[in-house]
């Protein structure tokens, strides 16, 4: 596909950087704005030149894109067409009460409200519309009730750039109390008598590096600090056991964790550690009175344990194996209850929950008989309870909400996701292939088609993959693909390794110096899938986002010739530079990851030798739709903007490049349910162009 317009050109302003004694050039270094902390929380600071730049690539997308202006009101109705605009979650009993969110008709914020536990009038807690009344963006983070169920503590944000601001709101009347407490990482947690709440509090670099404990009613001034993290290279978080009785600060990077635990009966009393930090042990922490359960990958548990520890000693020497390591059968979570515990598990790329009775340790577990499925377990607000709820679905079956018995093991269906519209599910099939790879491995693909797409090679495709921080890309039910498959479009996921699909091992070999295994496994699908006549090189789309932008750009500079086009949404795309910049949010915390350029010269070679951005070059490229956001604070609007704008003065060829930045979001785009779908069209515009089917 051709640009049939002269694109923006960014200047080229050269700028020689060295480090380990290896010189580079960037000519667009200039796009990262100086003041970017200041543009996270005002961007009408941004400097004119930049947004210059990003104005005039807006207009140009516009225009190159303009005939397709009807097709995308098209799409959007489509895809508005299959939600249930008056739609509720099933409500969650926690005491007296039980708790819930919807939405109103029209409506694109959730509204949380309450009902008596066996049902009656609703109350709302919080009407997110009306919230979110004259501001540009709105998104809200966190509402959780206190335990006494007078308090709400719930968080916003309204720059797109994740800080959020917390408010606390006393049920009875609705009203907020007269205080703010800002730049935190979302909702608050209370202790057991619901007189403090405990929430984190963001650094200037956008880092989660303090807990704090507020006393209700207070000045937030006054607030405690209870714990600093002072290494840039882990996140932090707090949370709750699903008992209620112990806080926790859980201390994290993507290869090692620290878990510190306080009474929530005694919220002052000072935090205690469980196991420190110890480099490459992960574990995570639920309770049962005196006993903590902990899931682990300590010693040879490369898919992860569950061990037993008494709360008064808790050190890993005290560490008691219950569940036994199984090599291939990933662990994913555990939650505890009062009689039993629950596991989330996979094993040959499907989920299962397994439910232990706690009395006499006999198991059994749930699990479906499609090809391919997605399985997710939520604690709910219950710790004295027989009853668990999970949600199923498949590619071609909605959502289903189910409440399982753990004692009569029946089974009751809550809720199935509607499609207002329709959908039958027997119109369409669902698959799973196995892609060789160049080394030997096989890399799943999930697949879906309508049954009537003729599969002789002429089909379009999109393909999707991410591939890192060992995220599995689940098979479920997605309303919006259905757009494309209803227009003879198959639909691919590949999960590559540096995803857990297939176990702990699946990630392993897709991150640090395998990182590349991640980028040959995509290109594999792709040419599998040809192989197999579901379509052609010239007909499939790629399509990633975040780090699966990343893989967007490193698979067009690798083999632009195996893609028709591809599609990169807030891609990660200038890795090298980012990497080096420690006062970027995530970079310290995302070292193990990628690998620490700055300290490890052999790091820096590896990451500059598939970082996109890096790795552009003059030949031809598939034609390219980039999409960013200004107040991104993971992956920040100028790694694309500089990508497109490389690509644009060395590329070889006409294809169609395109740069859209929302200059009123951040990292996942508009905030409202329908303004989203609105950006979903755009995408899916751009894929049904490069098909000849727009």
């Amino acid at each position: 596909m051709k640009q049939d317009a002269f694109p923006p050109r960014a200047e080229a302003r050269p700028e020689t950087l060295v480090t380990h004694g290896i010189s580079r050039q960037d000519d667009y270094g200039w796009l990262r704005a100086d003041n970017w902390q200041e543009v996270m929380r005002d961007p009408s600071v941004l400097d004119a030149d930049i947004r210059a730049y990003l104005e005039a690539e807006n207009a140009f997308q516009e225009s190159q894109m303009a005939a397709t202006k009807e097709l995308q009101e098209t799409l959007f109705g489509e895809m508005r067409g299959r939600i249930k605009e008056d739609d509720s979650s099933v409500p969650s009993p926690d005491g007296p009460y039980a708790y819930a969110l919807k939405y109103e008709t029209g409506g694109q914020q959730p509204i949380f409200f309450r009902t008596p536990r066996d049902g009656g009038k609703e109350t709302v807690l919080l009407h997110g519309d009306k919230e979110a009344e004259g501001k540009a963006y709105f998104k809200i983070g966190a509402a959780s009730q206190s335990p006494d169920h007078k308090l709400l503590a719930w968080a916003y944000d309204d720059k797109g750039s994740e800080y959020y601001s917390m408010q606390l709101r006393d049920i009875e009347s609705g009203k907020d109390l007269d205080y703010r407490i800002e730049d935190t990482g979302g909702g608050g947690v209370f202790c057991a008598d619901s007189k403090f709440v405990f929430y984190i509090r963001l650094d200037d670099n956008h880092r989660p590096s303090k807990l704090f404990r507020h006393e209700i009613g207070t000045d937030p001034a006054n607030d405690v600090l209870v714990y600093e993290e002072k290494d840039s290279g882990f996140f932090m978080g707090v949370g709750k056991t699903q008992s209620g009785d112990t806080i926790l600060i859980d201390i994290h990077d993507h290869e090692t964790s620290e878990v510190w635990m306080i009474p929530a009966n005694r919220p002052e009393t000072p935090p205690v550690l469980i196991a420190p930090r110890d480099t490459g042990v992960e574990y995570s922490v639920d309770d049962h009175g005196d006993t903590l359960y902990i899931l682990t990958n300590l010693g040879d548990a490369e898919d992860f344990k569950i061990v037993t520890a008494p709360k008064a000693t808790p050190g890993r020497e005290f560490w008691t194996d219950l569940v036994p390591h199984k090599p291939g059968c990933l662990v994913l979570s555990h939650c505890v209850y009062k009689t039993f515990m629950t596991r989330l598990e996979r094993e040959d790329g499907l989920p299962r929950i397994v439910i232990r009775r706690l009395t006499d340790n006999i198991e059994h577990s749930i699990a479906f008989d499609e090809e391919a499925y997605s399985l997710g377990a939520g604690g709910g607000y219950e710790f004295d309870t027989t009853t668990i709820r999970f949600t199923y679905s498949s590619m071609t079956t909605p959502s289903q909400t189910f409440d399982y018995n753990v004692e009569t093991r029946e089974r009751v269906l809550r809720k199935e996701q509607e499609v207002p519209s329709g959908h039958t599910a027997s119109d369409y099939v669902t698959r799973r292939l196995m892609a060789p790879a160049e080394d030997g491995e096989t890399v799943p693909v999930s697949i879906l088609y309508r049954k009537d797409t003729k599969l002789d090679g002429s089909a379009p495709l999109l393909l999707y993959g991410y591939g890192s921080y060992g995220i599995s890309i689940p098979a479920s039910f997605n309303t919006n693909c259905l757009s494309l498959v209803d227009r003879g479009f198959v639909y691919a996921i590949a999960h590559m390794r540096g995803g857990k699909e297939k176990g702990f091992r699946w990630y392993k070999e897709g991150r640090r110096e395998k990182k590349k295994n991640t980028f040959t496994d995509f290109i594999a699908a792709a040419d599998h899938l040809v192989a197999e006549k579901f379509s052609g090189y010239d007909r499939i789309i790629a399509h990633g986002g975040s780090a699966g932008g990343m893989l967007m750009g490193a698979v067009a500079n690798l083999a632009p010739e195996k893609f028709g086009g591809i599609i990169a949404e807030v891609p990660f795309v200038d890795v090298l530079a980012t990497m080096l910049d420690d006062t970027l949010p995530l970079t310290p915390p995302e070292w193990p990851e990628w690998g620490n350029p700055i300290t490890d010269k052999s790091a820096y070679e590896y990451i500059a030798s598939y970082s996109p951005y890096d790795n552009v070059s003059a030949k031809d490229y598939p034609a390219i739709l980039a999409v960013a956001g200004l107040t991104d604070p993971r992956v920040t609007y100028w790694e694309p903007a500089k990508w497109v704008a490389k690509l644009r003065a060395v590329k070889t060829d006409n294809s169609l490049l395109m740069l859209k930045t929302n200059m009123e979001a951040g990292h996942g785009g508009a905030s409202g349910r329908f303004d989203r779908l609105k950006e979903v069209a755009l995408v899916q515009a751009f894929a049904l162009m490069v098909a000849g089917k727009a």
